[in-house]
């Protein structure tokens, strides 16, 4: 049995009960997906920020914490099932294909196609709806109640800062799992033949991955005895080569530690991105495309290609997505006046969010009768930044 882990209590803020990362906003969709009662949700992200929820405690398969409400304090726990033992094998074996996967989880990363792996192999890491199961000692009926969802938001934030809490509710504790995963690695493949010796003879011994190349500046950057098409100076030439190998680089270290590998972009895209880190393009790329880069250099400065996406179209989400945001805005504003459309909440005459494909809000505000990006993106529509 893997020991408990204790965690202080959080102390009074005003944060985001989403979580940042994937894996903690797939527990708290989990969660919010099976409560029927928005109100108790509400009541559980004003406990999560107020400090009254005490040191949580997590184990193989249960979550507890007392809550400290001005009536009375209370013992909340959630459950989750543990994996069994032949998941855990299939999950290791996961793992041991690609030692990226375990650089990152070291390093703090749940990488999804780890999640969908598992998932190919019969192995589910995150819950669903429905997967967890709640009890308090306060006589509310609504499961969860306000004190147990104020538990689970704040496990989100465990989750942002350790995936491995979710690894331990699961029923396996970091040094668990490492130590199964370095057994396995030495265990041999047939009696008397090692793993190293299995591919020392068949291909020899491996060769240590290069390390990653310092960044390169403009200045380090030679480029000799290539002519530049016509219409494109030689400055301009430099910059993109620049530009190359940066990008290389940053696929290199993707490669390297098992991370997700930069977004493939369309022409369109990579235009703006390039007028975007080098403004001495921007003439010629407006030239060359034929089209304003000056309102996708704005898009792309506040929220990347999605920020570029949610200022040229609009698209169709989940109505709960929609509906959980206009409620969060709504909670926190009762006089708001909130108009829908594809992906856009119009707050009032002049404000607006626009959610992108990631889940992020985008904020934008209308000048001229033009509407604008007017900051970064946010999970959570109520901190969005203007």
């Amino acid at each position: 049995m893997s020991a408990a882990r204790g965690f202080p209590a959080f102390a009074a803020q005003h944060r985001s009960t989403r979580g940042r990362s994937w894996w903690a906003q797939a527990w708290v969709q989990a969660m919010e997906d099976t409560s029927l009662d928005a109100g108790q949700l509400r009541k559980g992200r004003r406990f999560a920020n107020s400090g009254q929820v005490g040191t949580i405690t997590v184990s193989p398969g249960r979550i507890a914490a007392t809550v400290d409400a001005p009536e009375d304090t209370y013992e909340s726990v959630v459950h989750v099932d543990e994996l069994a033992d032949d998941d855990w094998h299939r999950f290791g074996e996961q793992l041991a294909a690609r030692a990226g996967h375990i650089a990152a989880l070291l390093d703090g990363e749940m990488p999804h196609n780890l999640v969908e792996a598992a998932a190919d192999a019969g192995v589910t890491l995150l819950p669903g709806v429905g997967d967890l199961d709640s009890s308090c000692t306060c006589d509310a009926w609504e499961l969860p109640c306000q004190h147990a969802a104020a538990l689970c938001y704040q496990v989100a934030w465990l989750l942002d800062a350790d995936p491995f809490v979710l690894l331990l509710l699961r029923g396996r504790s970091r040094e668990d799992l490492l130590d199964e995963l370095q057994a396995s690695s030495s265990r041999p493949t047939t009696p008397g033949v090692t793993v190293a010796d299995v591919l020392a003879a068949s291909s020899g011994d491996l060769p240590e991955p290069p390390d990653l190349p310092a960044k390169v500046s403009a200045d380090a950057l030679a480029v000799a005895g290539i002519e530049p098409p016509e219409g494109l100076g030689p400055h301009v030439l430099h910059l993109l080569v620049l530009d190359a190998a940066r990008r290389a680089r940053s696929i290199l270290n993707a490669l390297l530690h098992g991370t997700a590998e930069p977004q493939a972009l369309d022409e369109w895209q990579d235009t703006v991105r390039l007028a975007t880190d080098y403004p001495e393009l921007v003439a010629a790329l407006t030239e060359s495309s034929d089209r304003d880069v000056a309102p996708g250099i704005q898009a792309w400065r506040c929220g990347g290609a999605p920020g570029l996406d949610v200022l040229e179209h609009t698209w169709t989400p989940e109505p709960a997505e929609l509906n959980r945001a206009r409620t969060e805005l709504l909670a926190a504003d009762d006089d708001l006046t909130i108009s829908t459309s594809a992906n856009r909440l119009t707050l009032g005459a002049d404000t607006q969010l626009r959610l992108d494909r990631n889940g992020r809000w985008h904020p934008y505000r209308l000048v001229d009768d033009t509407w604008v990006p007017a900051g970064p993106p946010s999970k959570d529509p109520l901190v969005v930044e203007w």
